[in-house]
């Protein structure tokens, strides 16, 4: 068995800590079972937005003359946006030569599952299999698309469908096909629904809860729903899937509507699937290791990202947090700037109470916070306020009034006694950029550090909870704009990630 100093599985965000441990002389074995990059640079963020920023163009177009310009009438050039979405892709194989050719990284392009506490044993495609230990592990392994089960949608499995990894895979669709319908309308639905609608298809859009975007405030989800039919897009909210058949070349379902009973038969030549994601730790072989799980098979780690098998860390989608790689990409800097600050009073530990969150489908949402129905949840008093586009002068200057479809919103809501911001919800155009001073200001001054599963401790962090760690963002701080998140991909990172440069990281 070949022995390391650290081994972490999973090229996504972990890449981070990674390239810490390499330039600090360690020993590191890197295990990767798919494509170099993790889900946001091959089936997931980086794609997507690739097809999004491309339906966005035609969307503006649409809405030219508003403004007194005429005779813009584009269309999706679907060769060249696949060429451009592979070309993203593709950079998987540049990654893992960068890895390969990294002094003390040994890579291993394969399936990696424990064989004892602090053992893998990883298959090799060509059916070899290499045992590797060693006392550090980090796991960022990701997740994948959840399938409804039979008693969801009933003959789904037979009829065929595609997720994201089968679309931007081996099913990729190089010719469009002319209708879909997307099972799901949270943040991965709408995006789809927005890019592809955009390049022609007839989409029609089902979700089972009464809107769209379900975890975000109703006011946004109504805005898109109306900025998202306005671009040809079927909606059906409140649905329960009845059936789910496929016969030559059609898929057919029957839907029904929850409250009224109401049936409704689609057909489509395609069915995407957008339910959410499960982690991907059933691929792990965590039953030879101390590593807890929760009822739905996400790793519990605490606030400095340990888990409660002692030198195992875990971070990403594996951990039950926000699937968000903004949020991976923070944890994962958090591991790396506590490998290279040897006093534990330096070290930065995560919160997950100040998690952006972006969608980029039409028009663009972020969020950070609380909603409103969350925030009356605690009792305490809170002050509501609204600001929209139409209301300011660029919105008048985009064609933006009352009555057009993305009229879009700021929705702050305030602590009534003290003015403390709870929460910020953006949709509009560049919602996320507009959302990013919101993301600074909440998170600057100083934070206590709480303890997340108080039962997961190493003697240095139970120390730091005893000790009442504090850790403090001055307003005026370069470093402090590196400490928050800033939602991936958008533009908002051009001034977010000044900072890395600013430290000498990149």
């Amino acid at each position: 068995m070949k022995t390391y100093d650290w081994i972490v599985v999973g090229s996504g965000a972990a890449n981070t800590v990674t390239e810490t441990l390499a330039a600090q002389g360690r020993r590191v074995a890197l295990v990767e079972r798919g494509k170099f990059g993790g889900t946001c640079l091959t089936r997931g963020c980086i794609p997507t937005k690739v097809m999004v920023t491309a339906a966005d163009a035609v969307e503006s177009a649409r809405r030219f003359a508003r403004i007194g310009v005429t005779g813009c009438t584009p269309a999706i050039d679907w060769e060249t946006v696949s060429r451009r979405v592979w070309n993203r892709i593709d950079q998987c194989h540049e990654l893992q030569t960068h890895y390969e050719e990294m002094d003390g990284v040994d890579v291993y392009a394969g399936d990696g599952r424990f064989c004892g506490p602090y053992e893998l044993c990883v298959t090799l495609p060509d059916g070899r299999k290499e045992q590797i230990g060693a006392p550090r592990i980090l796991l960022a392994v990701g997740g994948r698309s959840r399938t409804p089960d039979e008693a969801e949608a009933p003959g789904l499995a037979d009829a065929g469908y595609w997720t994201s990894e089968d679309f931007f895979g081996d099913s990729y669709p190089y010719r469009l096909p002319a209708r879909m319908v997307i099972l799901g309308a949270g943040a991965i639905g709408t995006e789809f629904a927005h890019a592809l609608a955009a390049a022609g298809v007839a989409v029609t859009l089902v979700h089972r809860s009464a809107h769209i975007l379900s975890r975000e405030e109703p006011e946004v989800a109504a805005c898109v729903t109306r900025s998202l039919e306005a671009a040809g897009v079927r909606v059906l909210t409140n649905q329960a899937t009845i059936s789910v058949a496929a016969a030559d070349g059609v898929k057919r379902m029957v839907l029904k509507e929850k409250t009224t009973g109401q049936v409704t038969s689609l057909e489509a030549e395609a069915l995407l699937v957008a339910a959410g994601i499960v982690p991907n730790t059933d691929t792990l072989g965590l039953e030879y290791t101390q590593v807890r799980t929760d009822d739905r098979g996400y790793i519990l780690t605490n606030e400095f990202l340990e888990t409660s098998a002692p030198g195992i860390y875990a971070l990403g989608d594996v951990n039950g947090e926000a699937p968000l790689r903004h949020r991976a990409n923070y944890e994962a800097d958090i591991m790396a700037h506590n490998l290279t600050h040897a006093d534990p009073r330096d070290w930065r530990w995560a919160r997950y109470d100040l998690v952006p969150v972006a969608v980029f489908t039409s028009p663009e949402v972020a969020r950070i916070g609380l909603t409103e129905e969350a925030a009356a949840r605690s009792g305490r008093p809170l002050h509501i306020a609204y600001h929209r586009y139409a209301d300011t002068a660029k919105g008048f200057a985009l064609g933006i009034t009352a009555d057009t479809d993305d009229n879009g919103m700021i929705k702050l809501i305030a602590d009534a006694e003290t003015d403390r911001l709870l929460g910020v919800s953006v949709v509009g155009p560049q919602a996320t950029v507009l959302l990013q001073p919101f993301v600074n200001l909440m998170n600057v001054g100083d934070t206590v550090l709480q303890a997340k599963h108080a039962d997961i401790a190493s003697p240095q962090v139970a120390q730091l909870r005893a000790d009442g760690l504090v850790r403090r963002l001055p307003a005026d701080s370069v470093i402090s704009t590196g400490e928050t998140m800033t939602p991936h991909p958008g533009l908002a990172e051009v001034a977010m990630w000044t900072q890395y440069y600013y430290e000498g990281k990149i």
